[in-house]
């Protein structure tokens, strides 16, 4: 049985960390490919750093060494892996063709926009205000609370029902709901 690598790396010993990437890199990286299809190199490099971080963490006599080595990788492969299917898919704008981005209004969206610049000036002004803030100035409710002065479950409940009422207003135009 090999004497564990990372006591020494915590230690700071650079030798150990040479040794170290020798003994584990090809299960490391049949790990990676697994669950990192897209991007294994970044995965293992990700996987090697937290090992090295957390190497004064591992306990030689809780857990062999390639027992501790294969739950870290595990664990932040999986990591990875979630923050990936949470995270939206994006594209450079540059990505796309000049054809489909289209800046001229359609005379419906025109129309669109009329009736809900209309809707908000029927909403009570604290919806209005915060509702302005959230989208037009792209504050978060947070950043709004703290703007205003509002309690944050203030402004998230002048937020949820000045859209409700947008939305009522927008399909019923002549028949105001009430919040």
């Amino acid at each position: 049985m090999s004497q564990p690598l990372l006591p020494r790396i915590a230690a700071g010993d650079t030798a150990a960390v040479e040794e170290f990437v020798q003994r584990y890199e090809r299960v490391i990286w049949w790990m990676a490919r697994q669950h990192a299809k897209n991007d294994p190199e970044d995965a293992v490099q990700e996987v090697f750093l937290t090992l090295w971080q957390n190497a004064a963490k591992y306990d030689e006599s809780k857990a062999k060494e390639s027992t501790f080595v294969g739950m870290v990788a595990r664990r932040k492969l999986i990591d990875r892996y979630r923050r990936s299917t949470r995270r939206p898919q994006t594209q450079d704008i540059e990505a796309v063709p000049q054809g489909l981005v289209a800046f001229e209004s359609t005379i419906e969206e025109k129309a669109d926009a009329a009736l809900a610049a209309r809707a908000m000036e029927q909403l009570r002004p604290e919806q209005r205000s915060v509702i302005e803030l959230s989208v037009y100035q792209g504050m978060s409710h947070r950043e709004i609370s703290d703007e205003t002065g509002m309690p944050l479950g203030t402004v998230k409940t002048h937020i949820r029902r000045g859209l409700i009422e947008l939305r009522n207003l927008m399909v019923h135009p002549a028949q105001p709901a009430t919040a």
